[in-house]
């Protein structure tokens, strides 16, 4: 069963009540408030487990929760803390919100452990509440609520280099022969369902990761077979091996073939289809005439196009060092980090979107007030120093409609906005 896709809920601890009490000792008569702070509600975290490859475990248990805090007690006693809830997936999840389908954070490279949502304070006990008019309060703080979200989780494979073509090319041959990878390989189309990752080692440190993506189809970049399942692994790819059968072992047409399956990339994302690719004409040990080898045809219709074509047997290992070797070069020259998905939702504003607003001309000071009930919280979040958090910040203007109003409003460039005593000039 493909099981790298998972939709879970989750729910943060919500924070426990302070308490009303009062002192009630023999000799004490009027003693004073002594009511217990309420304990904090616990937080849910992800964190990265290396042992992990797959979200199987998510698919059979849907609903994850935090504890409560406990209420505090007289005497001042403060309650219990609720205790987090850590859920471990593998290193490349992308956790998304589930309604929107926007990235709220991505679980590769340094971001190994994350608090998703942060428990709910506990409220203060009536002992804070006692003045030099008020001795005897009789009332305490309520605890903050609990926080939830329904979430899409999605496995997207860290890979410096991933094997695409149609089933049965030698996909997986290739990968056992080349790194420490032993994926199951039989004569069947869709024999991989699961993406292998292998490490090779060219023996001066110089390594890099490979996967092994299930075998594609026409259509899938449309959903077709498991195409949309599929596709997704190579997002991160920074390099392609096109592997084909450049014997024809099956009757079909390299040249055709890798025509197809570049066009499924294509039509995925054109994006990742402009990526540096490689192409191995697998299965010469099955070419029997030298003279008329396909392998030129193929190299005669992708090298002027500047993709090198590498002639290899994945099953002696004929060519195969020449073309690791290549795709080491190749590495080289591009960007070493990993390639992260940005995060686009913020839970700990809620769904901001939604919340009123208004927006208001202050002709005394010439100059537009912009408030809402949520607006001053994203700002106290929202670090206006950093390029990411201004972008951020920018993107919230335009999607909750603010900008759209102040244009109604007869805001011309140059003009000031002002929103909880920070200002800004607006520009287009």
């Amino acid at each position: 069963m493909f099981a790298d896709r998972a939709k879970i809920y989750v729910r943060s601890g919500k924070g426990g009540d302070g308490h009303v009490s009062f002192r009630r000792e023999k000799y004490v008569p009027n003693g004073g408030p002594d009511g217990g702070d309420g304990g904090d509600g616990g937080s849910v975290i992800l964190e990265v487990d290396e042992g992990l490859n797959t979200l199987t475990k998510f698919r059979h248990h849907h609903h994850y929760y935090a504890e409560h805090g406990e209420n505090g007690g007289k005497k001042n006693c403060r309650g219990k803390n609720g205790q987090d809830i850590v859920l471990k997936v593998p290193e490349g999840t992308v956790v998304k919100e589930a309604a929107s389908g926007k990235v709220i954070t991505d679980m590769s490279g340094n971001n190994r452990r994350m608090v998703l949502l942060t428990g709910g304070k506990g409220g203060n006990g009536n002992q804070h509440y006692a003045t030099s008019t008020m001795q005897a309060p009789k009332y305490a703080q309520p605890g903050q609520p609990a926080r939830e979200l329904e979430l899409f989780l999605e496995l997207k494979v860290i890979a410096d280099v991933g094997l695409v073509g149609f089933p049965n090319v030698g996909k997986s041959t290739f990968l056992s022969r080349v790194t420490n990878a032993r994926p199951k390989i039989a004569n069947y189309h869709f024999t991989t369902l699961n993406p292998n990752l292998g490490v090779v080692d060219l023996g001066d440190d110089k390594g890099f990761v490979i996967a092994d993506i299930p075998g594609l189809i026409e259509g899938a970049s449309e959903g077709v077979g498991l195409g949309h399942e599929f596709l997704r692994h190579i997002e991160r790819t920074k390099v392609m091996i096109h592997i084909v059968d450049a014997a024809g072992v099956e009757g079909r047409d390299p040249v055709a073939d890798i025509y197809a399956i570049n066009k499924e990339l294509e039509a995925y994302n054109q994006e990742i289809a402009g990526r540096p690719q490689v192409i191995a004409a697998n299965k010469i040990d099955c070419i029997y005439d030298p003279e008329n080898s396909p392998v030129d045809a193929i190299r005669r219709e992708f090298e002027p196009k500047g993709v090198k074509v590498f002639p290899i047997s994945a099953v002696s290992g004929e060519g195969v060092k020449e073309l690791l070797y290549y795709v080491r070069e190749l590495l080289s020259t591009l960007d070493d980090e990993v390639i992260i998905f940005e995060q686009e939702y913020f839970p700990e504003f809620g769904s901001l979107n939604n919340e009123p607003f208004t927006v208001e001309y202050d002709a005394d000071k010439d100059e537009y007030v912009v408030e809402g009930p949520r607006i001053e919280k994203m700002l106290g979040y929202t670090n206006l120093e950093s390029e990411k958090g201004f972008a951020f910040f920018q993107k919230f203007l335009k999607d909750t409609g603010i900008l759209e109003q102040l244009e109604k409003a007869g805001i011309e460039e140059g003009d000031t906005v002002r929103m909880y005593g920070l200002s800004f000039d607006y520009y287009k």
